[in-house]
């Protein structure tokens, strides 16, 4: 369970973050009217992945592509949602799991989409428009990750 928590969050807050800062590079690019070549593209996927994923681990080259199989390249900025989505879910959870009012919690789901999500997760407790959730679910995994080390060793 621990690793699937820690799988779940790697594939969504880390590679999301890193897809929407794809998104960003590229689309500066189109904007100064630097040539959006396959070549310009593999070139920032890799420099991202070598950035996010650090020199213990090999980029291997067909990883470069990756970037054009992934559909969420075609609605542009939507990538950023996945990300920001668990970290609000991550916050919700570790409050409630801290003792925290649950009441909140059905608050927010009744609330449906009758507001933005931001000011419906505000109710609830969490303020996108700070880094504090996205803080939050980062120590929730680190905090993981060393109880998973800890059960391994």
């Amino acid at each position: 369970l621990l690793n699937r928590f820690l799988e779940e969050f790697r594939g969504t807050v880390f590679r999301q973050t890193m897809f929407a800062e794809f998104e960003l590079i590229v689309h500066g690019m189109a904007e100064r009217g630097e040539p959006l070549t396959a070549q310009t593209l593999c070139g920032v996927y890799h420099r991202l992945l070598t950035e996010y994923f650090g020199p213990a681990v090999e980029i291997d080259p067909y990883m470069d592509w990756e970037w054009a199989r992934i559909p969420h390249f075609y609605n542009a900025f939507y990538v950023y949602k996945y990300a920001t989505g668990f970290s609000a879910a991550a916050a919700i959870a570790h409050d409630i799991l801290a003792g925290g009012d649950v009441g909140r919690y059905l608050e927010f789901l009744k609330a449906g989409g009758n507001d933005s999500p931001a000011d419906i997760l505000q109710r609830a407790g969490v303020d996108m428009t700070t880094p504090a959730p996205v803080e939050k679910a980062l120590r929730e995994f680190a905090d993981v990750s060393l109880e998973l080390e800890r059960l391994l060793s």
